[in-house]
């Protein structure tokens, strides 16, 4: 039992990983930068769900969990569509949720952009896509600027997506 324990002392601990930890930081702080310089380091981003499983809204809130932090990157969510910079879209465009995702875009303010995330948002991708309840894709209603693929899409994977949108703008 001692040997055990002073193996596991001497030994750094099993669940890091070194060089995703090295990549991550990177990527937060090349995130960091870009909102500081386009968005005057704070980025807020207003979520809406139009109708998915909330795999996507679990990942993102895994994104305000201590280990990815991101307000301390300046970014963070809010609750208003009139203070956000980005529109984050999850789900099939339902028809419950056609006009409301509408009134959100336009009570944004200039510039708008919209970042969808989910293979749900492209009906190609989705299971979903020969339903009655379903209006269509998402970006023949409202302009997309940007795609975040995966279902769910990891945190870092979100993360890595937002990087690359900012990179565009």
């Amino acid at each position: 039992m001692l040997r055990f324990w002073k193996k596991r002392f001497e030994s750094s601990t099993l669940t890091d990983n070194l060089k995703f930890e090295a990549e991550h930081e990177k990527i937060k702080k090349e995130l960091k930068s870009l909102v500081a310089k386009k968005f005057a380091k704070s980025l807020s981003i207003r979520m809406v769900d139009c109708g998915s499983c909330n795999a996507c809204e679990s990942e993102c809130n895994a994104l305000s969990n201590p280990y990815y932090n991101l307000d301390r990157l300046g970014i963070s969510f809010v609750a208003s569509p009139r203070h956000a910079d980005i529109l984050l879209v999850s789900g099939v465009n339902t028809f419950n949720m056609n006009p409301h995702i509408i009134d959100v875009y336009a009570q944004m303010p200039e510039p708008k952009y919209v970042v969808t995330i989910g293979d749900c948002t492209k009906l190609d991708e989705s299971v979903f896509n020969k339903n009655f309840a379903i209006v269509g894709d998402i970006d023949k209603k409202i302009p997309v600027n940007y795609h975040i693929q995966g279902c769910p899409p990891e945190p870092n994977e979100i993360i890595q997506g937002l990087l690359n949108f900012l990179k565009t703008i």
